[in-house]
């Protein structure tokens, strides 16, 4: 046992006193040392990386369920040859969706008990392989009460040594004689579920493209143990959600545009109706040939309007953004962004605007409430849409408590285990080092900069209505947004009004950065972990945001395995381009596995065919030493309150705090 000076003791009594609060005598405080030191020594937790999840519902609630194949890799590892590959499909699909199994199982099975029997066998030897790496008093505490101590013996029992044999066997026949299996086989598949992802990480990106960003966010909120480093696409809905106009446009825009308005109107209830009423009063007569919705979704059974209505919104709702944009961009000369301002370059009565000494015909030339004079001023339509947008994400309950839970388990970037994750980038100039950002006078680069903006995310939501302070921060969401200096972004611009307006596929292009191809030597990876306190030899960089295309030979293996890009396109609009539908990292105490997935078909074809996603491991990296957590952030957390407690047991016996 640490000696601790008695002059360190007195120094730390008021500290100790505090503590004492909750260990009031040498037993209690005796008995948590020894547990923190047990835990100490387990295997570390399994953290599953995820990133780009773009509202992809299905696809991410399947992989939650199967933890990326891992649970189906231990049913090979217990079961082996000794059960049919049918048998383990339908013992996977029960573990993954219990209750639906359950009720497909009920009305197959002739003898139904005898199921019950063999079943609960199963998912026990499941339970038992997961719930190893973790403390008896931990998997106690997750264990539902009613349950809780037949579960316990089912799993801390041996049913082969030959004195619990019968004892063993008496609990699962008595468990189904009482009628009490379905119950029991469900509490222990969720226990499964629970044990076999320790944390969860979302490196960015739960919003846009597919429709279940608004389940996505209710599943996270209500999760063990996760956190999320905010993408571009979080920004923009955080924005909105906080009130920034541009922002609510924008949001607006891209729903309409990938079809997915059901997870404004059902998932947030954010009310459209004035949009379509004066989009409709408007552009009644325009075709809006060049607002239809993403080809991928023309046939799409979720659109709860036609098509034309859809396009006729989208139309107006763009045009509202590009005079928003038009107005923050005035408003703050210091993002440098005045080449964004692109209405005032229109000439209306020729349908042409000029660029850079070069003028372009426009695609579409209606712009019934554009004043040529002022054409970022919003018509008096238009500014009473936008008063009722604002009123609908700002008032949305449910919005709202999904913004204050991406607030609390958020941040724009995250050093934990040796893993720095962020979503985009770390602006660089061209020769690697750290650009500096100019921000209210102050310059900002590297660590001070993501430290900084992560800052100004908090002041957008959390300052107070109607301040100087929030208006800023609220105008900065939008430049994370699109800002060529944005960690979110760092492109050069983003050009939504020339892939609408016009033709040439030039003026399109938006010039990544200098961080997307230095990022890629080990050279620029090794400076930017050092900049964040990581060793360089034993860390990571992990990302997400820009799709790693598997079809043209695209690793997502960057600098020798120093950064790893896990956007593997989880949003169905993505498949074609990436050639595969997401990855998952995946860090447990052995080492490193990389899981890239293929489509899934249905929650519906997993329950009644047993069908999975299929996943295969594109990167295996394993440690001689098992990781323990000890070796982990957690364990730097225990160890503090180790020396904390060793520091109060000493000042009980030195009678410096007396015990209760």
């Amino acid at each position: 046992m640490n000696n601790y000076p008695i002059e360190k003791l007195i120094e730390d009594e008021r500290y100790l006193k505090l503590l004492s609060e909750k260990y009031p005598n040498t037993s209690s405080c005796s008995t948590e040392i020894i547990n923190l030191e047990a835990i100490m020594n387990l295997p570390k937790g399994t953290e599953h990386f995820l990133s780009d999840l773009h509202g992809e519902i299905t696809a991410f609630t399947h992989v939650l369920k199967n933890a990326s194949g891992v649970i189906r890799r231990k049913v090979d590892d217990i079961f082996g040859m000794t059960m049919r590959q049918s048998d383990k499909n339908a013992l996977l699909s029960l573990i993954y969706y219990p209750s639906e199994k359950l009720a497909l199982i009920r009305n197959q099975e002739k003898d139904i008990d005898d199921w019950y029997r063999t079943t609960l066998y199963q998912v026990v030897a499941v339970a038992k392989t997961v719930s190893s790496k973790y403390s008896h008093s931990k998997v106690r505490k997750l264990l539902p009460e009613e349950f809780a101590y037949v579960i316990e013996e089912l799993l801390h029992e041996e049913e082969n040594s030959p004195d619990k044999q019968n004892y063993y066997s008496q609990i699962i026949n008595t468990i189904v004689d009482i009628g009490r299996s379905e119950k029991i086989i469900i509490a222990i598949c969720r226990l499964i579920h629970r044990l076999v992802i320790d944390t969860l990480h979302v490196v960015g990106d739960v919003y846009d493209r597919g429709p279940g960003a608004c389940d996505i966010m209710e599943t996270l909120c209500g999760y063990h143990n996760f956190d999320i480093q905010w993408g571009n696409h979080d920004i923009s809905w955080m924005g909105a959600a906080a009130g920034n106009l541009a922002l609510i446009a924008n949001v607006v825009r891209i729903s309409i545009r990938y079809a997915n308005v059901e997870t404004l109107e059902e998932g947030y209830s954010i009310n459209l109706l004035p949009l379509a009423t004066f989009a409709l009063d408007t552009y009644g007569e325009d075709k809006c040939s060049i607002f239809q919705a993403c080809c991928e979704f023309e046939e799409n059974s979720r659109m709860s309007r036609s098509m034309q209505l859809m396009a006729k919104m989208h139309k107006a709702i763009s045009i509202i953004q590009f005079k928003l944009e038009g107005q923050t961009i005035m408003r703050r000369p210091e993002f440098g962004m005045n080449d964004r301002k692109l209405l005032h370059l229109i000439d209306y009565e020729k349908g042409t605007i000029t660029i850079n000494g070069k003028t372009y015909e426009l695609k579409d030339k209606n712009f019934p409430t554009i004043d040529p004079k002022d054409p970022y001023k919003l018509s008096v339509e238009e500014e009473q849409l936008m008063i009722q947008l604002y009123h609908s994400f700002t008032s949305s309950e449910k919005l709202q408590n999904h913004l204050r839970c991406i607030y609390k388990h958020g941040s724009l970037f995250l050093v934990r285990n040796n893993c720095l994750l962020y979503h985009a980038a770390i602006p660089l100039n061209e020769d690697g080092t750290f650009k500096e950002v100019t921000i209210k006078g102050k310059k900002y680069k590297g660590k001070a900069l993501m430290e900084h903006f992560d800052k100004i995310i908090r002041q957008a939501y959390f300052s107070p209505i109607e301040t100087e302070e929030k208006h800023l921060a609220l105008d900065y969401m939008w430049y994370l947004w699109c800002g060529p200096d944005s960690p979110l972004y760092n492109k050069d611009k983003m050009t939504t009004f020339e892939r609408y307006f016009i033709q040439d596929p030039e003026l399109s292009v938006e010039e990544k950065g200098p961080y997307y191809e230095l990022a890629n030597t080990a050279q620029t990876c090794d400076y930017i972990l050092k900049e964040f306190g990581l060793d360089p030899e034993k860390s990571r960089i992990i990302n997400g945001h820009i799709p790693v295309k598997t079809t043209l030979g695209e690793s997502p293996l960057r600098a020798g395995g120093k950064r790893l890009v896990i956007d593997g396109g989880f949003s169905k609009p993505y498949h074609k381009t990436t050639g595969i539908a997401g990855y998952t990292l995946i860090y447990n105490s052995h080492g490193l596995q990389l899981v890239q997935h293929e489509p899934f078909e249905s929650k519906e074809k997993a329950v009644q065919d047993g069908t999975d996603i299929h996943s295969r491991v594109q990167l295996e990296e394993f440690k001689y030493h098992r990781m323990l957590v000890r070796d982990t952030d957690r364990g730097k957390e225990l160890q503090v309150q180790i020396d904390n407690l060793r520091k109060l047991l000493m000042a009980y016996r030195q009678g410096i705090i007396k015990e209760r």
